[in-house]
């Protein structure tokens, strides 16, 4: 579907609580690649209900509309601009368009005027919370139709499961990362002890080796009992640490590798869309280090997101992904560069104060003003650290330091 260069497309729609609702959903911090089997069911019975072609699960970030699920047709992603569920998203009401081809919003977009040749679309807004759609569920056709009162009963119910999945997969990431807290409190909790549990074994076994002791034998069985309590306190401390120490990966660790594979496997296809060249790497040194997976994707995705947007064709876009390691701190730095257009001091000014305005890419795509904001807020939410340096006219670099637990 991704088979022509980027444009701007006609009449760009912005919900009123724009920020809000990307606040929202990277609250959700789900990862786009992992869903689809999640949501497989749904859009085979949304396509069944409706008897249509195809049927999409969208999520719509700053910049791109992403596919979690698919029925009819594979497809990942397509920028923001070019969706029809951009319009979905604008009320708590379902949108119909009875003919693409007729309609000056979409005729000219690739779906309608290339190969797939769609007429029929019917979306319903996924609201996850008042007046906060963070996307649609959708079905198309490449033949004219109309939806039946039933089948529109039908398909709201089926939206209403996909926002009910959506949050449990939400719930369930809160209790795994408090698991976790839990589990590195009790870690901590056993390291502290542990030290001073050897201190107060240590004592006692000087006592008993003294004459004193010796000479009284019911001052020796009280100092037997506290050797037999601290060595089994300490065996507690040494269990909890040693059950610490297991690595287990889940939705709320990652390490460098698997950063990187999953920025080129969401991203790659963006930057080949514009000409531009996306290279990604990551330290080696430190590849297999764990880190925290919270709100990464949300804001090295709309860093390179923004490059893309403001790069040439046939521009460049380099990703450095490391670790740094400050004392008993360890840092992750994201470092995005570009050779785009450049910004203004007064520009980096606005960014980094939260006022960042839209503005329009190199090939004309729409600039919705929200994706550096959210960038900003999620840094500083996470306790980090952003800087920009740019040379109007050469390009710029966003350089993103985030604090991690602390090396045990």
């Amino acid at each position: 579907m991704n088979s022509t260069p980027f444009m701007a497309y006609k009449n760009e729609p912005i919900p009123d609580n724009e920020m809000e609702r990307l606040l929202t959903l990277s609250e959700f911090d789900l990862d786009y690649t992992d869903l689809k089997e999640s949501f497989k069911d749904l859009t085979y019975l949304a396509a069944k209900v409706a008897g249509t072609e195809i049927s999409l699960i969208n999520l719509i970030d700053s910049f791109t509309m992403w596919s979690l699920s698919s029925f009819g047709v594979e497809v990942e992603q397509m920028p923001r601009e070019e969706s029809v569920c951009q319009h979905t998203i604008m009320s708590g009401k379902p949108f119909e368009i009875s003919d693409l081809r007729l309609d000056d919003r979409f005729n000219t977009n690739d779906v309608v005027a290339g190969p797939l040749g769609l007429r029929y679309y019917y979306g319903i807004p996924l609201e996850v919370a008042d007046g906060i759609n963070i996307g649609s569920l959708c079905v198309m056709d490449s033949a004219l139709k109309s939806m039946t009162r039933e089948k529109v009963e039908l398909l709201e119910i089926i939206a209403g499961n996909v926002v009910k999945r959506l949050k449990s997969f939400h719930k369930i990431a809160q209790m795994e990362a408090y698991i976790k807290v839990v589990e590195e409190s009790n870690k901590k909790a056993a390291h502290d002890i542990r030290g001073p549990i050897s201190g107060i074994i240590g004592l006692s076994e000087l006592m008993s080796s003294s004459e004193m002791i010796a000479n009284c034998e019911e001052l020796g069985e009280y100092i037997g009992m506290i050797q037999t309590s601290s060595r089994t306190l300490l065996e507690l401390a040494d269990e909890i640490l040693s059950d610490g120490t297991k690595v287990r990966l889940g939705d709320n660790d990652f390490n460098l590798g698997m950063f990187r594979d999953k920025l080129e496997h969401l991203y790659r296809s963006q930057a080949t869309y514009k000409d531009v060249k996306l290279t990604i790497t990551a330290d080696p040194a430190h590849m297999d280090i764990n880190f925290s997976k919270d709100k990464l994707m949300q804001i090295t995705g709309n860093l390179i997101s923004n490059a893309i947007k403001f790069t040439p064709v046939r521009g460049q876009i380099n990703v450095s992904l490391g670790i740094e390691f400050n004392d008993q701190d360890k840092i992750l730095k994201i470092e995005v560069s570009d050779t785009g257009v450049g910004i203004s001091p007064q520009e980096i000014d606005n960014i980094l104060s939260g006022k960042g305005v839209t503005t329009s890419g190199t090939s004309g795509e729409k600039g919705y003003g929200f994706g550096l904001n959210l960038v900003v807020h999620l840094v500083e939410m996470l306790k980090g650290e952003l800087t920009i340096n740019s040379i109007p006219g050469k390009g710029s670099t966003f350089s993103v330091l985030l604090p991690q637990l602390k090396v045990s």
